[in-house]
Formats: structure tokens, C-alpha cells, sequence
């Protein structure tokens, strides 16, 4: 009994290790060099590929193991050492070890490091919008990396911060093989290149606007692969992404849209996933604009858009409004002080606009995202939505748009004036959406820093306990809610599914998730 046991065992196990797995992207990946995207493609492929110091648990915002087994602060939390993983290697053979981690660590914080890449274009944008700037740098929480032996390294900080576990649990802080960063220089992480981590997938190719194609790692030291490769495809297209869906030609499809959910339940084929609420999608105002540097500008912008309306009518139920940057989820980091949601008063509005000098409105270009994305599942509705909210007040608006990295370049780049936008909670706390959206360094594409907001967000950080951080968070809440620089829209689910012979795919609260949990059971 006990061979036909350890027969049946192994024949499941090799079903379920076998095939192809064909997972529907959103659009392209920027980049799969780590510590160098923002956008959400990108982390989900890298994901696959990468792995961090620490991880999460599946399905959970809760710190686990990653490459790194434990770590621990001093006394005050202005050092964190981390005990490294023994027995893993880089896809390419290279071990992981206390120098591979201070390799990856100096790159991203230090711009005189000659592995940073920096006059190949390598900025690592998210060193400065997490963790307040490079190395020396004024603001900049990281003071050293030290390598404190084979398996441990320890970062020093400038400043107290309790929450710098969960900001390293980031998808952004992949673990990059030294040899091939080194070996690749320019061509890391690009179509001409390869991305070498220690994740449950290995790099074999990137065709522009087609495919990413990965293999198991078999190697892989924590749950390996169920599938032999997976391949990430390029489908803009909502709609398409679905179609193919319930053709056969792709296994799993996110950020569908939510007026599909209907379709989905009904496909007898197909089942219905939804990825928790931990994000938000927002209006962003930039200060450098003639109108839109003046308060009441942005007040009467606030009151002329019907959010419920917007939200009712493109996200069939599965959205929510109010005046918080964070998600509900983290509602403890908001103030009680700040009104729970924006009135739609376009009486209001024309007001303001007149006693700030436009009583017959002006014009002024509104861009909306060329793709999908939960927080925006229709985004040239909802931004058609939005001006003919804004036109009713006076406000003419121009609709425009670009491909996505120069829509993202120029977001960054402070060149747009009004736009949409939103970001999804790469780990569990409210220093990601706060940080992201308020730090000194992250404000360039609004063109409004407010040093106090910034005092507030380090109070947070070095906060020991909740009610603690609670009190900073609020107080940065009121201030944001006064400026109006990023108007909240929405929080909200987003659609997803599956074949039915896809098993094991457990939704994170983020973007994406990894991969070597699905298992094909039955795919022909």
C-alpha cells in the first residue's frame, strides 16, 4: 500500500508541475531590472523573477522569511540587521550571501556606486520616494550598509523608523544576481538583456509588446513551481484580455472590468476572483499650472466632479469614494476631523472660480491613463465622465493621452497638469501611500512640497506605537485635504479570473503575486 501511496503521490505531483501557464498582462514592463519601476507590470514579472529580503505571507499584507530569516533593530530602530538565508544561489549559479545583498543595497542608495549604472539612466527613483533620498543626501533615512558577516548585513539609519521591515518587504527590492548585473551593464533588465534573480522563475525572454517568457526554477529553496514555464503577455485591452480568456489562450487575466463580472459568473468555464480593496485612484493637480496653483481653483475642481456618480457608473459596485489616500483597510491613519467624503456642489464651484479671477472658466488638458488599471478600469470614460462634470462649471477641457512609460516620464517629469493616476499598496501600511504621494521627494509631479508633511511622515516612522502614528498620519490627512493637490476618486476591488483547471493562485492585497503556487490541473 504504501508503494501504490508513493506512486500516486509522485504522478500528482509531476501533473502538477507540468505545462505552460499564460498569464494576460496589462501592458508592457518597464523594466525588470529591480529598484528601477513604479508600475505594476513590471512588479509583476518581476516578482517571478526577484525575491526580497522579506516577503509576505500569501494572500496577506503580514511580514514572513524571504532572503532574509529574521531581523532585529538596536534600542531605538536606527539599525536593523537582517540574518541572510544559507544554501541559495542566482539562477546563474552565483550564491546569495551578506556581500550579494550589500551589492543590491549600495547600488540602489549610493549614485557613486559603479554597479548603480547611473550614467547608463539607472535612477532608482523608489531610494528617494521611500526612504527620503540617496546616500548623503539631506533627507535620505539609510546612514550605511555594513556586511557584519558571510550571512548577516546590517543597515544603520540616519533616524529612527520602525516601519523599515514593512518598506523592505516592497516588491521594488529584488535581490539582482552581482555577476550578471556586472557582466550585462546597460542591457540589465531590458529586452537585450536578462533579469537574474533567486525567485521561483528564471528569465529566458522578453519579446517587445508580445510576451515575457519564463522557466521553473526547480532549484528554487522555497515552494517551487507547480507549471514548467509561464509566459506573461502584453493585452492591453481589457477586453481582450477577457476574450482570450474564454477562448483558452491565456489561464489568468486581472484587471478585467467590472461591468465583466456578470459574464465571468456566467462562463461555465471561467472563475471569479477579486483582489481586495488596498489601493486608490486619484486626480492629480499640478501646482505649476496658471490656474491650477490657485486654492480655489482646486477647491472648485473638488466640488464640480461628481465622484459617487463616476464611481457608480464604471466600477458596477465594487468602489467606494471618500477624502483618504490610504484604503479603508488602514482607516486608522486618517483624521476624524476631515469631512468623510466631498460634497458635489457645482453652484459652489462657479463660485470659486470666479472669486479667483475665472468667472467664465478656461481650458486646460485632462490626460487619462492608456491602460487599465484597477483604481481606473475605464479610463477614458472616467475622464470623459470628469469633464463633462468640469464643463458644467466652466472648465473646458482637452482629453489627452500618451503610450504608458512616456505618460509615466512626463507625470514625473512635472509636465502634466491635471491627470489621473493611482497606485496599489505595495506593502501593508499607510507610510506606502503617505510616502509615496508626500514625500519631499515624491511631490515633483504636483509641484508642492510642504515641509511639515514631512516633519509629520518621519514623526510616523519612528512612532513605537499606533496611537502614536495615528496622531502624525491624521495631522498629515488635514493638511493634504486642505491643499488639494491629489483628489481622491476611488478605492476599490478589481476584477480577475481563471480557467477552471487553474488551482492554487492566492490574490495578494497588491498587485500581483507570485506565481509558483498555480498548479494546471486538467489543462489540454
Amino acid at each position: 500500500m504504501k508503494t501504490y501511496a508513493l506512486m500516486a503521490a509522485l504522478l500528482v505531483s509531476g501533473a502538477s508541475a507540468a505545462g505552460t501557464l499564460v498569464v494576460a498582462g496589462s501592458g508592457e514592463p518597464v523594466t525588470l531590472e529591480s529598484g528601477n519601476a513604479h508600475d505594476s507590470v513590471s512588479m509583476l514579472v518581476q516578482r517571478q523573477i526577484y525575491d526580497r529580503l522579506i516577503g509576505v505571507k500569501p494572500g496577506t499584507a503580514e511580514l514572513a522569511p524571504g532572503l532574509a530569516t529574521s531581523w532585529a533593530p538596536n534600542a531605538n530602530a536606527t539599525s536593523w540587521t537582517f540574518t541572510l538565508r544559507r544554501n541559495v544561489k542566482f539562477h546563474d549559479g552565483t550564491p546569495f550571501n551578506a556581500d550579494a545583498a550589500v551589492f543590491n543595497l549600495r547600488r540602489w542608495w549610493d549614485k557613486n556606486d559603479p554597479n548603480g549604472l547611473r550614467d547608463a539612466g539607472r535612477l532608482f527613483t523608489v531610494v528617494p520616494d521611500f526612504l527620503g533620498g540617496y546616500k548623503g543626501e539631506k533627507n535620505a533615512v539609510v546612514k550605511d550598509v555594513v556586511k557584519v558577516g558571510e550571512y548577516a548585513v546590517r543597515v544603520d539609519l540616519t533616524r529612527p523608523n520602525t516601519v523599515f521591515p514593512v518598506q523592505m518587504s516592497a516588491s521594488y527590492w529584488g535581490m539582482s544576481s552581482p555577476t550578471a548585473v556586472k557582466a550585462q551593464g546597460a542591457k540589465y533588465g531590458t529586452p537585450a538583456g536578462t533579469a537574474v534573480g533567486t525567485g521561483p522563475f528564471m528569465f529566458r525572454s522578453w519579446v517587445t509588446g508580445d510576451r515575457v517568457t519564463l522557466a521553473a526554477n526547480r532549484g528554487y529553496w522555497g515552494v517551487k513551481p507547480r507549471v514548467d514555464a509561464l509566459i506573461v503577455r502584453n493585452i492591453k485591452d481589457p477586453s481582450q484580455r477577457l476574450n482570450e480568456l474564454r477562448a483558452g489562450t491565456v489561464d489568468i487575466a486581472s484587471d478585467l472590468q467590472p461591468d465583466d463580472l456578470k459574464a465571468i459568473q456566467a462562463d461555465k468555464n471561467l472563475v471569479l476572483y477579486r483582489r481586495p480593496s488596498f489601493n486608490l485612484g486619484y486626480l492629480g493637480l499640478n501646482n505649476r499650472n496658471e490656474y491650477l496653483k490657485h486654492p480655489k481653483v482646486r477647491q472648485a475642481i473638488s466640488l464640480a466632479i461628481n465622484r459617487r456618480a463616476i464611481v457608480d457608473a464604471f466600477w458596477y459596485g465594487l468602489g467606494t469614494t471618500d477624502t483618504s489616500i490610504v484604503p479603508p483597510a488602514l482607516k486608522w491613519a486618517t483624521s476624524s476631523r476631515v469631512p468623510a467624503d466631498y460634497p458635489f456642489d457645482p453652484a459652489a464651484a462657479k463660485k470659486l472660480l470666479a472669486e479667483a479671477g475665472y468667472p467664465n472658466g478656461f481650458s486646460i488638458d485632462l490626460w487619462y491613463m492608456p491602460i487599465t488599471r484597477s483604481y481606473f478600469p475605464n479610463p477614458k470614460a472616467s475622464a470623459e465622465a470628469m469633464a463633462a462634470d468640469l464643463a458644467d462649471v466652466g472648465i473646458r477641457v482637452n482629453l489627452r493621452t500618451s503610450d504608458w512609460a512616456k505618460y509615466l516620464e512626463d507625470l514625473f517629469a512635472g509636465r502634466l497638469s491635471m491627470y489621473q493616476i493611482g497606485l496599489i499598496g505595495d506593502y501593508g501600511d499607510p507610510d506606502y501611500f503617505y510616502g509615496a504621494l508626500y514625500n519631499p521627494t515624491s511631490t515633483n509631479d504636483i509641484g508642492w512640497n510642504a515641509p511639515e508633511v514631512g516633519t509629520l511622515l518621519e514623526q510616523a516612522r519612528a512612532g513605537l506605537t499606533r496611537e502614536a502614528r495615528a496622531q502624525a498620519y491624521a495631522r498629515v490627512h488635514e493638511l493634504t485635504y486642505a491643499a488639494g493637490y491629489r483628489l481622491p476618486i476611488v478605492h476599490s476591488q478589481s476584477v480577475a479570473a481563471a480557467r477552471t483547471y487553474v488551482k492554487g493562485w492566492v490574490l495578494s492585497p497588491f498587485s500581483s503575486e507570485p506565481y509558483n503556487t498555480v498548479s494546471l490541473v486538467g489543462k489540454k
